[in-house]
């Protein structure tokens, strides 16, 4: 797999689109940090990592729903390992108008579009959720 984060974004996608109570997909450090933050803002409800055998684990996305609809309309990857993306701190994407998040990847981890500004920090743009 070439694209860890991209195939962990798609799987979140096809699981929406199938109803899915949760999706599993192979532990990372970096996975673990995108989904704290997606929990954080409130995209997904949780996250267990689960061992299948020493020395691979797997994560378990709890997906959310609200009403019937899923909490995330669109899940998109911007920043490719063949096409890397970088904004500066004035040139940083707002997601539909602020409602939406895209996620940094920063000299201070990772963060949304909006604590990047706060912090006045520039870096990679790693996806756009809404």
């Amino acid at each position: 797999m070439n694209d860890p984060i991209s195939d962990m974004l798609t799987r979140i996608r096809n699981g929406l689109k199938a109803r899915k109570e949760s999706v599993k997909c192979p532990a990372t450090k970096v996975l673990k940090n995108i989904l704290e933050v997606f929990q954080r803002e409130g995209y997904i409800r949780g996250f267990e990592t689960t061992q299948v055998r020493p020395g691979i684990n797997e994560i378990k996305i709890d997906l959310k729903y609200f009403e019937g609809e899923a909490a995330i309309k669109l899940i998109k990857r911007v920043s490719t390992p063949g096409r890397r993306v970088y904004a500066s701190v004035d040139k940083l994407p707002k997601i539909y108008n602020g409602l939406g998040i895209a996620l940094m990847s920063t000299s201070k981890g990772l963060m949304t579009d909006l604590e990047a500004r706060q912090q006045n920090l520039g870096g990679e743009v790693m996806c756009y959720v809404y």
